[in-house]
């Protein structure tokens, strides 16, 4: 399978492990490497992560809900596990927030002189009691720009999908992002059978299969309306078609995560090699990757 590159890396696949918490240790990041991810995604790093939190996940019928937000781990711990990944070259992004623009943009600044190659800006987390109207292109812009004016690295700038996602994607390359991550996890409920109230008394983050059709379309309108830059898609991945379905939609990369929560390695290494096996064929043909010219035509 031809080599694929994304936010200046060079990746032996399309397949990239997602950001949350199974990417929250270095040697499982490190495992996922050697079972076949093309890169995997840090769980996000934060300079100071809620405490008071009850994380938890939901297992539902269809993909499940979390209430996860960051990594509880320091930042100076995260920085010596970066300059670990840096110094065996490995291509691990960096997701990084901070509760402002100044905080994130210093510590875009520390993950590039740790090593790390590339960041994805985790800014449309639902799951600290932010709505996704909270999500809107002023923050957006804000959050970027200040990080890009920090840092020279390649970045993406992960967004949910709903309302106003054109605007938002229009602000985040403004502010100076070199790709766009779609999509974040989405608004979802469950009610509990034992209770009749809702699963982790809230709404929180869903993932899963049902997300899949909500983001093929909206990477596909975005194509449809000229948008040239790169595009991680990420949303509902079970299988080396639904890769291949996101390539053939227009994004260049996919990232799969909430599937690696049933038989993490093996099922990794199934997606990759399913994913190889379609590549080597026809769909290979279809879905050459979008070139990274720049562009917002949203």
């Amino acid at each position: 399978m031809p080599e694929t590159s994304i936010l200046g890396l060079t990746l032996k696949n399309p397949v990239i492990v997602g950001s949350g918490l199974l990417t929250d240790q270095e040697r499982t990041i490190r495992r996922l490497l050697e079972e076949g991810a093309g890169a995997v995604v840090t769980k996000t790093i934060h300079p100071s992560p809620p405490r008071d939190l009850d994380e938890r996940i939901v297992r539902l019928p269809v993909g499940m809900l979390n209430s996860t937000t960051y990594s509880k781990r320091t930042v100076e711990h995260w920085l010596g596990v970066l300059r670990s990944f840096a110094a065996d070259r490995l291509p691990v992004i960096a997701s990084l927030h901070a509760d402002s623009p100044a905080a994130l943009g210093r510590l875009a600044q520390q993950a590039e002189a740790a090593g790390a190659p590339a960041l994805e800006l985790g800014i449309s987390c639902l799951n600290e009691g932010e709505t996704s109207d909270d999500d809107n292109p002023d923050r957006v812009y804000a959050y970027t720009s200040e990080t890009r004016g920090r840092t020279s690295l390649p970045l993406s700038v992960k967004l949910a999908i709903g309302e106003g996602l054109g605007d938002r994607v229009r602000a985040a390359v403004a502010g100076g992002a070199d790709a766009i991550t779609i999509s974040d996890t989405i608004a979802g409920a469950a009610v509990s059978r034992e209770t009749g109230g809702l699963e982790l008394n809230g709404v929180f983050g869903y993932s899963g299969p049902g997300i899949k059709p909500l983001v093929v379309a909206a990477v596909w309108q975005l194509r449809q309306r000229g948008f040239d830059l790169p595009i991680l898609g990420v949303g509902g991945i079970t299988s080396g078609r639904d890769v291949a379905d996101y390539l053939s939609a227009g994004a260049n990369v996919a990232q799969v995560y909430t599937a690696l929560h049933t038989d993490m390695y093996p099922t990794l290494r199934r997606i990759v090699a399913e994913t190889e096996e379609l590549l080597g064929g026809p769909v290979g043909a279809a879905v050459a990757a979008p070139g990274p010219a720049a562009g917002a035509g949203t």
